[in-house]
């Protein structure tokens, strides 16, 4: 508990404006019966090492030199409590796979397995009677003891070097530290949206126990109640047009609104605010810029679905987009793209995004000039006008009944003006192309050990906006093209231990998708996989697979969609389009059949049509040349 205290502070110290550090926890280890050790980790910007080290030292000493409030401790107690029962809630529900999991990890760590409410009745006998000092004794002895022996990771040179590092801890470990202030009593703002809406329709899609209601200012809801989960709903809210309201010919701001709309919080209260005044209560937030949509989710139980209602809401309307979360992102952003420029994976997952979108900006990575001359009001007024209008689709999932999902919406985002039309997109954001053929690969450079290559070769396919059928198709395809990387890639040339496919439709650019195959690999075996890949294709268009290869790839898949629609996370994304696009819900009610009834026909049929040697675009990615790197 007393470390959940210290770490919510270090987290407060890293989200604030102008943090100290990117990031800083404490933690207690035991390592091999044989040692304990109380750790004090700090992620820093590289040469911003002293201010790093200096605030995560004070605040480590001031913890336990101050302990915590009785404030904090309670907060701490009734976070625990909550997760705790939680568990118990759900403890009829729990999956096979997680209990599995769990007993063998119960052995191999030598502990008792024990039930969720034995956890629960462990903990309420452990917290009874438990004051500040109590834990403040803990706290002492997590840092007592030898050391601290500082391991310290730069990629950058720091003057002065090992002295200079030992001379600046002295020093801060020399400065008198002072309590902690006491917190404001916060209380939830965010209760009243105006008058609850009235549904003006409700329709009952009884096979697929789904049940949609509309409300006069554009707000449609989806409800499945299910039975997979005790204690679990999960909401999603999609509104706006997205990406689509994007420029495709640069770059701008918004491809960093993900990254602000959720950690910068709501406009009266601050993420770390949030958490201490719904402290005890389940409740998430998740907002993002999708393709066609701005998008925000959560997960709660159902005595808390009028909360997550009202902070889904509040999030809608009053967003923070703060600048804290903005700057940490430029703060850090040099040294994400450094790490990812030292590998083939990296440089790939840098780059191809644009490449294989034909040179579409909403998907390249801007390069760090470019991120530092974006601007956070750029990123406000885009997300206020991107979500100002539009119809709003809610979609409600888990342990929930029709009527408290109906009121949980009516008395929220069903109390908001009228939403209005969706604003058109702009001029040819909705299209996008797949690059022209190569004759020679695209070469990438990575700045990683010589001996690391990658190579990759994809086909145009189609998309999955209006028939999912093909695309459905191609992911079995996708599966036997897998099947045949093992056998070829892996097993027979050692190529690569671990080559991959991977089928991709859009659901949103018509004529856009693609099926492709990776793999890690020496740069002088990159020639040799190319050419395995051009004769499994071949092979593909040419013969027609065997019934055991078919039902090697078919069958998996089927069982791990029949497995998946027994899980709320399944039909939450299935049914968000239930009202803007009904035709959709017969996409959902054949997914299995369609699977099922995919032939070796059907599978030549595809590979004929889309493995053309004469449509694969190739890239590779390889060690940068010493003269340009030194350029």
């Amino acid at each position: 508990l007393g470390l959940s205290i210290l770490n919510r502070r270090l987290g407060e110290m890293a989200r604030a404006d102008n943090p100290p550090f990117i990031g800083a926890g404490g933690s207690y280890q035991s390592l091999f019966d044989s040692l304990d050790l109380g750790v004090l980790s700090v992620s820093f910007n590289p040469g911003a090492w002293k201010p790093a080290l200096e605030a995560a030292e004070r605040e480590q000493r001031r913890f336990v030199q101050f302990g915590v409030t009785d404030q904090e401790l309670q907060r701490a107690i009734t976070d625990t409590r909550t997760a705790l029962q939680n568990a118990v809630s759900a403890t009829a529900t729990r999956s096979t796979p997680a209990l599995a999991s769990a007993l063998v990890n119960s052995v191999n760590a030598d502990t008792v397995f024990s039930t969720p409410q034995t956890n629960l009745d462990l903990f309420n006998r452990a917290v009874e009677g438990l004051t500040p000092a109590v834990v403040q004794a803990e706290a002492v002895k997590v840092f007592d003891g030898q050391g601290p022996l500082v391991l310290f990771v730069s990629p950058v040179p720091v003057e002065g070097g090992e002295a200079a590092v030992t001379q600046a801890l002295t020093a801060s470990r020399a400065t008198a530290v002072t309590a902690r202030a006491a917190e404001a009593q916060l209380t939830w703002p965010y209760t009243d949206f105006g008058a609850a809406g009235v549904p003006s329709a409700r329709h009952e899609v009884a096979d697929l126990g789904l049940t949609t209601v509309s409300f006069p200012n554009g707000v449609r809801l989806n409800i499945k109640p299910t039975t997979f989960r005790d204690d679990q709903i999960l909401v999603s809210v999609k509104t706006g047009i997205g990406e689509l309201g994007l420029p495709t010919d640069r770059l701008t701001s918004m491809g960093l609104a993900s990254a602000v709309m959720g950690p910068g919080g709501l406009g009266k209260l601050t993420v770390d605010e949030l958490n201490r005044v719904l402290s005890g209560r389940t409740y998430s937030l998740n907002a993002g810029l999708g393709t066609d949509a701005f998008t925000l989710s959560g997960a709660t139980k159902p005595e808390d679905l009028q909360l997550q209602m009202q902070l889904l809401a509040a999030s809608l309307t009053d967003p923070g987009l703060r600048a804290a979360p903005f700057e940490q992102i430029k703060g850090f952003y040099p040294q994400l793209l450094a790490q990812m420029s030292a590998t083939p994976g990296g440089v790939f997952q840098r780059d191809s995004g644009v490449l294989l979108a034909g040179g579409d900006q909403r998907e390249a990575t801007p390069t760090v000039e470019q991120l530092n001359a974006m601007t956070i009001d750029e990123v406000r007024s885009g997300v206020r006008a991107g979500r100002a209008s539009g119809p709003i689709d809610i979609t409600i999932v888990g342990d929930v009944t029709v009527d408290a999902a109906v009121a949980a919406v009516a008395s929220t985002f069903g109390a908001l003006p009228a939403r209005g039309p969706a604003p058109q997109p702009l001029a040819g954001s909705d299209q996008r192309r797949f690059p022209a053929p190569t004759t020679e690969p695209v070469k990438l450079f990575h700045t990683g050990p010589a001996e690391q290559a990658m190579a990759y070769i994809a086909w145009p396919t189609t998309d999955q906006v209006e028939d999912r059928t093909t695309a459905r198709r191609l992911s079995i395809l996708s599966d036997v093209l897998q099947l045949r990387l093992n056998e070829e890639i892996r097993e027979k040339l050692s190529i690569a231990y671990s080559p991959s496919s991977g089928a991709s439709s859009s659901d949103v650019f018509k004529g856009y998708g693609y099926i492709s195959a990776r793999a890690e690999t020496a740069p002088d075996k990159l020639d040799a996989f190319f050419e395995a890949v051009d004769k499994i294709a071949a092979d593909l268009r040419d013969n027609p697979i065997s019934e055991d290869e078919l039902n090697r790839a078919r069958r998996p898949a089927v069982e791990q969609l029949k497995k998946s629609m027994a899980d709320n996370g399944y039909w939450l994304g299935q049914l968000q389009d239930a009202q803007k696009d009904p035709a959709s819900l017969d996409s959902v009610r054949n997914h299995v059949a369609t699977l099922e009834a995919v032939t070796a026909a059907d599978l030549q049929a595809l590979a004929r049509q889309y493995l053309r040697p004469d449509r694969a675009w190739r890239a590779e990615v390889i060690k940068q040349p010493e003269a340009a790197a030194a350029n």
